[in-house]
């Protein structure tokens, strides 16, 4: 039986109207994802190359291994359908839940690609499916709600609060409570009570494992180190996962936003640096680390990635960062748009904001961190960026960006 802790954190802090759900799916996973009962895995890694395009490349990037000395590896999961890493879980669930004989999809989303991935997901399945979203996160990031709505999806804007990614993950779990058993709830990332981290977890470890077998093939060797972008956790723990036994140097990157100091009087943190500067506490249904006051209070969190804009991270995070294993690190808003230009320009690759964060820690790592063969996961593509990033850059002074000036407001270039 699958345990619910990784060491202190993780566990199930839900509403007892909750448990019945929470036990069902505990029971689902075990059968279907661990034991493969009725081939669900077969099936689910059949779906994820037919319909998903698995697997990404695994690409030598030539220019940035000349600029940093050593041998940079970029893991292309901007390739899989849909942009981003996020379709990996969000099949496996909306599957996992036909099994189950579920009737509904909900899910949150932040930047929207796990929404939009869950969208696609259910549509190939032919289960209806409700997204919810922050408003502020619906407004910043208005490609992806078009998506998500030309997938069938209802997108329901969450206005309390802040409006983003926190405020939607409440909203879809008071939705559950109701709902628990027509409706199967999909979490984006490694987050929420047992089974969940687990779950996600292992639905997106098929990129670790991918890389694994792809730089031996390429190298005969394993990576000296493993960098990815944190916010959840998803994308990290897929990249980390298959790795985390073995002598890998491991690196999640935070968003580092404005500032890592607090507000206490305003319950403002101007980063999302849970694993760096977060306490222990329990958000969403586990114990981790979280950005709170001295109260006990959750603090809204900032990153100009929608995305890493979480108040939390996934418990098996907090644990792997707590015991050493995982070393996490964080970058700014600032260097992050500049990395965002650099990719853009130097490879060829528009990643996404949260991707950004991991390949602007690039420029402060050293060589002894690095060693000689760095893999960097390319959590998703910019397109849905693009627009935060015209604006962004042209109100501030980016080292890497380009003219803004040339560019009128609109998108189009000024004659």
């Amino acid at each position: 039986m699958s345990t619910a802790k990784f060491g202190e954190y993780g566990g199930q802090y839900v509403p007892e109207a909750l448990m019945p759900a929470i036990e069902e799916l505990t029971d689902a996973y075990e059968r279907y994802v661990l034991d493969n009962e009725d081939g669900f895995m077969d099936e689910f890694r059949e779906r994820l190359r037919e319909f998903g395009g698995r697997p990404t490349p695994l690409q030598h990037a030539e220019q940035l291994s000349e600029r940093y000395e050593t041998n940079v590896y970029l893991k292309r999961e901007d390739l899989v359908h849909g942009g981003a890493h996020k379709l990996n879980n969000a099949l496996g669930q909306v599957l996992l839940a036909k099994y189950m004989g579920k009737e509904r999809i909900i899910a949150e989303t932040g930047a929207g690609q796990h929404g939009t991935a869950t969208a696609m997901a259910a549509a190939h399945l032919d289960m209806p499916c409700e997204i919810y979203m922050g408003r502020t996160d619906t407004n910043r990031q208005r490609p992806n709600v078009f998506r998500m709505r030309l997938n069938g999806a209802e997108v329901t804007p969450v206005d309390v609060g802040r409006g983003t990614l926190k405020e939607a993950i409440s909203q879809t779990m008071r939705d559950w409570a109701k709902t628990v058993e027509t409706t199967h709830y999909v979490i984006g990332s490694v987050v929420g009570p047992h089974p969940f981290p687990k779950m996600v977890r292992d639905f997106q470890s098929v990129i670790s494992e991918e890389t694994r077998q792809q730089l031996r093939e390429q190298t005969g060797q394993l990576p000296s180190s493993v960098i990815a972008c944190a916010g959840g956790g998803s994308n990290t723990m897929g990249s980390f996962h298959k790795f985390v036994d073995d002598d890998v140097s491991l690196f999640a990157v935070e968003a580092g936003g404005s500032s890592l100091a607090v507000d206490e009087e305003r319950g403002v943190a101007p980063n999302s640096a849970s694993l760096t500067t977060g306490t222990e506490g329990v958000l969403h249904g586990a114990r981790t680390k979280i950005l709170q006051d001295m109260d006990g209070q959750i603090m809204e969190s900032h990153s100009v990635s929608a995305g890493l804009d979480y108040a939390g991270v996934g418990p098996e995070l907090a644990h792997l960062v707590e015991t050493g294993r995982i070393t996490p690190a964080t970058v700014e808003d600032d260097d992050a748009l500049s990395a965002f230009h650099r990719l853009s320009q130097t490879e060829g690759i528009i990643p996404a904001l949260e991707t950004a964060h991991a390949i602007a820690w690039l420029e402060d790592a050293t060589a002894e961190q690095l060693g000689d063969r760095v893999v960097l996961t390319v959590s998703g593509r910019g397109d849905k960026d693009l627009e935060t990033v015209l604006e962004e850059t042209a109100a501030r002074d980016i080292p890497d960006g380009p003219d803004m000036d040339v560019f009128s407001r609109n998108g189009g270039i000024n004659e």
